[in-house]
């Protein structure tokens, strides 16, 4: 049962702000605490531009419990209330990742790796780009992505299949801008492609992703959605 240690007499509500607890002001000296989720007010007053409710009121307000000590009282929250805010047993999320499917993304940002890298090599040396030289790292991207997808376990797991298969989408839409291009007969440099938007998301969503793997929980990152 979780239990908080108040001060005897008055407890501090301090300008109402604490979480769950709203003051519903009716005049400037005349103020009520209610509880969300709970019926019933408690009568504020204000002194010396501070805020304070009676310790009994809250108890009774709020369903707890008063016991006193010395010179201390220790107001108990139901046991329902703490039960509340607990997650059901069983519930709990797993942000781990499983070790099939951390192989299987460590596999799949490689594959990605070395297809921006060949884009940058035939842009920087002039070689030609062609729809079946960058279709085999997509292909190859796509198996590895295919074998994370189905080694999904934990949260964590299916929260960073979507990140990575975000993160191949990307590299394809930059592939297939280059390939465009090159039909087109356009002239892309390597620096035009170094400040691509596009391709610096692509850069700064792996660089996370490698991070998150060797931490291995899931966290969210920005530059993969």
């Amino acid at each position: 049962m979780r239990k908080r240690r108040l001060s005897a007499g008055l407890i501090l509500v301090g300008l109402l702000a604490a979480p769950g607890l709203v003051g519903s002001q009716t005049a400037q000296e005349d103020r009520t605490l209610i509880v969300s989720g709970q019926p019933g007010q408690a009568q504020v007053i204000q002194k010396n531009g501070r805020s304070y409710v009676d310790v009994e009121a809250l108890a009774r307000l709020i369903n707890g419990s008063l016991s006193f000590r010395g010179n201390q009282i220790t107001l108990s929250l139901p046991a329902s209330t703490a039960a509340a805010s607990a997650p059901a047993p069983g519930q709990e999320e797993n942000s781990a990742f499983s070790p099939d499917f951390l192989k299987g993304g460590i596999e799949t940002l490689a594959v990605i790796k070395e297809w921006q890298g060949a884009l940058m090599d035939a842009l920087k040396n002039g070689y030609p780009t062609s729809d079946s030289l960058l279709a085999a790292y997509q292909a190859r991207a796509a198996r590895n992505l295919k074998l994370t997808y189905v080694a999904r376990s934990t949260d964590g797991d299916r929260s960073g299949y979507q990140l990575l298969s975000n993160e191949l989408a990307n590299m394809q839409k930059l592939s297939n801008k280059i390939l465009a291009a090159h039909r087109e007969m356009q002239n892309i440099t390597p620096d035009a492609l170094e400040n691509d938007p596009l391709n610096q998301q692509i850069l700064s969503c792996a660089r996370s992703l490698v991070s998150i793997a060797a931490s291995g929980q899931f966290q969210d990152e920005v530059s993969c959605h």
